[in-house]
């Protein structure tokens, strides 16, 4: 079975056909990985931008309320006429404190750099 001039003919003609389908279904290949990659991109971004609901903790877990505490704690603190615990250590430590002051201080400027 020898091949024959004619059939060296019609191979030749159809070797662009075949050569411009071969290149479309590796584009189209390369296309499809790339949508691929564009959906599942955008798919993340929304998961990253959206708020999640957290889970109901249920009953087991009760929620702790010390109003009464902190009021007591922060009234201390916020009125100096008030005397609290910390009141008491904020006198003795504004008693003890002692500034020094340089009477040269300012005065020599040392020009050797």
């Amino acid at each position: 079975m020898a091949i024959q001039p004619i059939d060296l003919q019609t191979l030749f003609t159809q070797m662009e056909k075949v050569g411009k389908e071969q290149s479309g279904l590796k584009e189209g290949a390369q296309l499809q990985q790339a949508i691929l990659g564009a959906t599942e991109q955008k798919k993340l971004d929304e998961k990253v931008k959206s708020i999640s609901e957290t889970p109901d903790t249920g009953e087991g877990m009760e929620k702790i309320t010390d109003k009464q505490g902190r009021r007591e704690r922060k009234g201390s603190r916020d009125f100096p006429g008030r005397e609290g615990p910390d009141a008491a250590g904020d006198k003795l430590a504004e008693d003890q404190t002692e500034v020094v002051k340089d009477p040269a201080l300012g005065k020599n400027v040392d020009l050797s750099g």
